[in-house]
């Protein structure tokens, strides 16, 4: 008999792999409160420092998620073989550590360190937690399961904008940056002597825990053997890092100048050169899978419009809706956590109910939810237009507001919807053992083009507008931006057609 204070009794309790998600959905909610707290810290933020639009762009895009995706493949790929709760608990630990010294910049640069540092952690906090839960709950469970995970987004972005926001219209915005950062360092401890590792592939059906062999060499390896195969990997890098360095080099002097410039893109290309080395078996199993490449860029091209509507709405609240800090904390919160609990959740239930009739419903469940985001977030940003149709004058400014709020819980809900359905695929594309290491490569390639470019795009282009539309130029950069949830559609659309083929039960 199975000793009930055992490690392993305690996995097989129902309701400890519930526990268990519950723990890991409050850290990834930590996880986007430290990321995202930044977008409602704007307004000060740029006073403080004197920034440009497309400066604080750089600051809540690239300076974020060059390490934070980068990283998360060597993090991964430890966590495909050591103990994933010790990585996220070390990782908890480092990215709340790094947004309490945010509240200590002194300059942009040493703010712009330290949110390097803030991704450097969050690196190890996603992939292993991906794996854990796959581990925990068996397929039929495991889109809802994921979508439930996902739940700490809308909570990270509601209690982000709602405490960071309270926190620096009364005590400062360094105050705010403290505060939630110790927390982080008050969970980690809870993390680690609470959540244990399961047997890696344990829900999975048998024949797929025999063939999950990450050294398996049945797999023919596309990237290239021996020097070949490395000099590939270090040219993927190096068009990374120079991607990087072209967006960096448009700022000049931003963060020290040149030779800074210059050694951040050339570590940054010698990051992702290794990292994909270290992957090379998992990357081998995907590359040649046109659905892992169709749902990563499909999820990154709505990721460019998530993550930068997300960071710069609250400024924009305050720039045309005449907001004050205080009341864009509370109006922009009510937003994230209503619209996007209730659009994840849906999300992964009909994908996971869908699912069970054809593999397509995983891409094609927010396919669709993109196509009805892109003209709803326009209605929601033109209520005043909206009530005017009806109304003589557009209405008062409260009804405005609150037809606004309304509109702006369905795109905000629908562009999250994925997050369930998409991971799950996923994790579908690969054996048990590669899984972590197969988030992360997706991850690699959705935050790079989702939160470096997402965040930078809107603020470069409000910029760039700016001579003709004024104090609205964030407006019509934000318009613009709605093509990538089109172009996200049409790509998971195509994932929809070729999933079937790449899944592996």
């Amino acid at each position: 008999m199975t000793d009930a204070t055992s490690p392993t009794a305690r996995i097989e309790k129902p309701g400890y792999r519930f526990y268990v998600l519950a723990i890991l959905i409050f850290v990834y909610m930590l996880n986007f409160l430290d990321r995202q707290i930044i977008g409602i810290l704007a307004a000060p933020l740029k006073a403080e420092f004197g920034m440009s639009d497309s400066q604080f762009g750089l600051l809540g895009g690239i300076a974020f998620a060059s390490v934070y995706s980068t990283l998360a493949i060597p993090l991964a790929w430890l966590a495909d073989r050591f103990s994933r709760v010790w990585i996220m608990t070390g990782a908890l630990a480092v990215w709340s550590g790094f947004t309490a010294l945010c509240g200590m910049a002194g300059s942009f640069g040493q703010l712009f360190l330290c949110r390097m540092g803030v991704g450097v952690g969050e690196a190890g906090g996603v992939a292993p937690a991906y794996s854990l839960i796959a581990d925990y709950f068996p397929p039929h469970q495991r889109a809802r399961a994921l979508a439930g995970f996902a739940f700490g987004i809308p909570l990270g972005m509601a209690a982000g904008t709602l405490v960071g926001g309270l926190l620096a219209a009364t005590y400062g915005w360094r105050t705010a940056f403290i505060v939630v950062g110790l927390l982080g360092l008050v969970l980690a401890p809870l993390l680690r002597l609470t959540i244990r590792d399961p047997k890696r592939g344990g829900t999975d059906v048998a024949r797929v825990v025999v063939a999950a062999d990450p050294t398996a060499t049945a797999t023919p390896i596309v990237i290239g053997t021996g020097p070949g195969r490395l000099a590939s990997l270090i040219m993927l890098g190096l068009g990374g890092g120079l991607l990087a360095l072209s967006l960096l080099d448009r700022l000049t002097g931003a963060i020290g100048g040149s030779p800074l410039v210059w050694a951040f893109g050339g570590g940054l290309a010698l990051v992702i050169g290794v990292s994909l080395m270290i992957a090379r078996t998992t990357a081998s199993f995907v590359i040649p899978k046109p659905s892992f490449w169709l749902l990563a860029l499909g999820a990154a091209s709505s990721s460019v419009c998530g993550y930068g509507v997300a960071g710069w709405l609250p400024l924009f609240f305050m720039r045309s809706f005449d907001l004050t800090l205080a009341q864009t904390s509370w109006y922009y919160s009510g937003i994230a956590l209503i619209g996007g609990i209730i659009g994840i959740w849906c999300g992964g239930l009909i994908a996971d109910r869908l699912g069970k009739k054809g593999k397509g419903a995983y891409p094609m469940t927010p396919a669709i939810a993109f196509l009805i985001s892109a003209p709803c977030f326009i209605l929601a940003m033109n209520s005043p237009w909206l009530i005017g149709l009806v109304v003589p004058g557009g209405g008062s400014n409260t009804l405005q507001l609150v037809l606004a709020f309304l509109i702006f819980l369905i795109p905000t809900g629908l562009n999250l919807a994925w997050l369930g359905p998409v991971t799950a695929a996923v994790q579908h594309l690969v054996p048990a053992p590669m899984r972590s290491t197969a988030s992360a490569l997706f991850l690699l390639i959705n935050n790079l083009l989702g939160i470096a470019v997402g965040f930078f795009y809107f603020g470069w282009m409000s910029d760039l507008l700016a001579p003709t539309f004024g104090e609205e130029s964030l407006r019509w950069a934000i318009y613009t931006g709605m093509g990538f949830y089109l172009l996200a559609s049409v790509l998971l659309f195509g994932a929809s057609r070729t999933l079937k083929r790449d899944w592996i039960d």
